[in-house]
């Protein structure tokens, strides 16, 4: 069990931080902010190197792909934008949604990309010829965020209509909806060996699913305002997760208890990272701050 300490604290964007994630290499941040810009940070160094302008309106999540050459990111402006890292210019426009997007992934070695909307669709794009390629439809509400399987045979859907949806990536089909969240569905991510789902909800509570059943398997339910973020450390044995009510805490599953609570934010979190090794906590607020935490 690792116990975590404030490290670095990131400041640079003017407004609130949507979106934080790690480089493969977990030495880069990359943020995305309603301050309209993407900004990537030196870890080591703690401080900002790049800053990515373009959308229209507020961005609200971006990401490198796996060799770190290009980074995806998506808007309220309706839009996805390819960047290329090394020049920050933009590559390539992808439109078609109607509606905010809320999430976008790089998918199979960058030849594809995955978005999430409000307009209740998912959309998989050709990233060669900047088309779409197709798109998934099963969801009420609006769609706040997708995740794949470890092998890219699997989205996980979170949405606005409280369920969390399971799909077949080659044949669109929904395999399942998981039911039990009393309010929208955040976030909804994959366990290393693709067998479990965490998910977190604006009920405040976050819970495991096995994959191959639909069925709830166990509920935390600590936080005191809408859970924006859960993740499985490694190891499996831990769960990390954020809040509105301004906290990152830790959980260890086995026990179904908190471990710790990470305080410093001055308002509501609104999304976390974990570094590859399971060493570095990254956290984004709506006090447009990033805070980084390591083991004691």
């Amino acid at each position: 069990m690792k116990y975590f300490k404030p490290w670095k604290i990131l400041k640079g964007h003017s407004d609130i931080i949507h979106s934080v994630k790690f480089s493969s290499n977990s030495k880069k941040i990359i943020s995305s902010s309603l301050d309209g810009t993407i900004r990537i940070w030196d870890i080591t160094l703690g401080i900002n190197i790049q800053i990515l302008k373009g959308h229209l309106q507020w961005i609200n999540d971006a990401e490198f792909s796996l060799d770190e050459t290009m980074i995806i990111s998506c808007s309220n402006d309706k839009s996805i934008i390819l960047w290329d890292t090394k020049s920050g210019k933009k590559i390539k426009k992808f439109e078609g949604h109607t509606n905010s997007v809320t999430c976008s992934k790089f998918i199979y070695n960058g030849k594809n990309i995955l978005s999430g909307s409000l307009d209740h669709t998912i959309k998989i794009w050709d990233i060669k010829s900047g088309k779409e390629i197709k798109t998934l439809q099963g969801h009420s509400g609006g769609i706040n965020d997708i995740q794949f399987s470890s092998n890219e045979q699997y989205i996980v859907s979170s949405s606005n209509d409280n369920t969390i949806g399971i799909w077949n990536i080659k044949t669109s089909e929904k395999i399942h909806t998981l039911k039990g969240h009393s309010g929208y569905v955040t976030k909804s991510t994959f366990s290393n060996d693709d067998h479990l789902i965490i998910s977190c909800s604006s009920d405040r509570t976050i819970r495991i699913w096995n994959v191959l059943t639909g069925k709830e398997l166990q509920r935390f339910g600590d936080h005191t305002d809408v859970v924006n973020g859960a993740f499985f450390f490694p190891n499996r044995q831990t769960i990390v997760s954020c809040s509105l009510d301004k906290s990152i805490r830790l959980w260890d599953i086995q026990f179904g208890i908190t471990t710790q609570i990470l305080k410093g934010h001055s308002r509501g979190l609104t999304g976390l990272a974990i570094s590859s090794n399971g060493n570095i906590i990254a956290s984004s607020s709506n006090d447009g701050t990033i805070r980084l935490w390591r083991p004691l």
